[in-house]
């Protein structure tokens, strides 16, 4: 169970599945279409979809590349979520949303799985909520020039890594889209 006390609801985080994000990203296709299954799975249990957008040089606001994904939909009355930082709680509105509406267990799917995902991963895990990675929904583009190993290894080793992360009054899980459990716990 979450530190958190009095949050008992889970909260969907779509983090940066952006056009300029993922043009290059590792089986983006399979990835998006898995996020948006996930989206209309939060949506009908009547968990709150969250979305997070990264604006920098390379993602202005306004332009192409700092849009979402043309296959996504947020809703107006959906919270969103400007970033400047990996971690999307960093110097951002996220906590006290999800407070609002007493969240205290994320699910996290999107982009890029070595930056912002894991980022997030680990700053919603460091303030007290339970954090579950869904482990097909996520995707990062391929790095391996620079020394990083190949996308789809990225991908794995985040989902195996985060299987075991624990702490003391906090789960982190692993599920397929398909697999996450939007109820209490």
């Amino acid at each position: 169970m979450s530190t958190l006390p009095d949050r008992p609801n889970a909260a969907l985080l779509v983090i940066d599945v952006q056009n300029g994000v993922m043009k290059s990203a590792h089986d983006r296709d399979g990835v998006v279409g898995n996020i948006v299954a996930l989206v209309a799975r939060a949506r009908a249990a009547g968990v709150p979809v969250v979305w997070v957008q990264h604006e920098s040089e390379q993602l202005v606001k306004g332009q192409d590349p700092w849009r979402f994904a043309p296959e996504l939909d947020p809703r107006p009355d959906e919270p969103l979520i400007a970033k400047r930082y990996g971690d999307a709680f960093e110097d951002t509105a996220l906590d006290a949303v999800l407070a609002e509406r007493g969240v205290g267990r994320l699910i996290v799917a999107g982009a890029q799985t070595d930056a912002c995902i894991r980022s997030t991963l680990h700053g919603g895990f460091t303030r007290g909520y339970d954090v579950t990675l869904a482990a097909d929904a996520h995707t990062t583009e391929d790095l391996s020039q620079w020394g990083a190993p190949l996308p789809g290894q990225v991908i794995a080793h985040t989902n195996l890594y985060w299987t075991y992360q624990r702490a003391p009054g906090r789960t982190a899980a692993v599920a397929k889209a398909g697999e996450v459990a939007f109820g209490q716990g």
